[in-house]
């Protein structure tokens, strides 16, 4: 049979153990707060890289368009530089 000091021991360790293995998951690396605050962080980087990417492909897709016709480049002058054409006339309307 096994002598009482010899479970007394085993019970021991297992208890330190069980303590170990709650504080690590807890407070310790990796544990349960540290996960949450982790999952959080890669939400929000997820969603400004999201974003960040369609930026990326709107200004793409405006490069394309400026790179295939004259049409955009000029309708660009127009509103953003004020310019007009030499054969036309610029009439500027006052409320």
């Amino acid at each position: 049979m096994i002598e009482i000091p010899a479970i007394k021991t085993l019970i021991a360790v297992i208890i330190l153990l069980i303590v170990h293995f709650q504080y690590r998951f807890w407070l310790g690396d990796a544990s349960v707060s540290q996960i949450s605050d982790y999952r959080e962080r890669l939400d929000t980087l997820t969603k400004e890289a999201q974003e960040k990417k369609e930026r990326n492909d709107s200004l793409y897709a405006e490069v394309l368009d400026l790179r295939r016709g004259l049409e955009t480049i000029e309708e660009r002058a127009r509103y953003e530089l004020g310019m007009i054409k030499e054969s036309e006339t610029f009439f500027q309307v006052l409320e």
